[in-house]
């Protein structure tokens, strides 16, 4: 009989293995997290590709405090 493994390698997405030039200083940051930077990097891709915003975007759009006005002149 032909049995087939319940993850069949048709089942799993295809991994193509690429070269990039990166920041030295970026790639030690990445290597604090973790010793595998492909997954951090493959992870970051997915991120911007589907629109999400990273945490210093975020902060950008935060209400800040609104302007006070000069002594004298409060608008009622």
């Amino acid at each position: 009989m032909n049995q087939q493994n319940p993850i069949s390698s048709s089942d799993a997405p295809t991994k193509v293995e690429v070269s990039i030039k990166i920041d030295s200083e970026l790639l030690d940051q990445i290597q604090h997290l973790t010793n595998d930077p492909s997954k951090v990097i493959e992870t970051a891709l997915r991120q911007w590709l589907r629109g999400e915003r990273p945490e210093d975007e975020l902060a950008l759009t935060l209400q800040r405090n609104p302007p006070v006005p000069p002594r004298g002149e409060w608008n009622d």
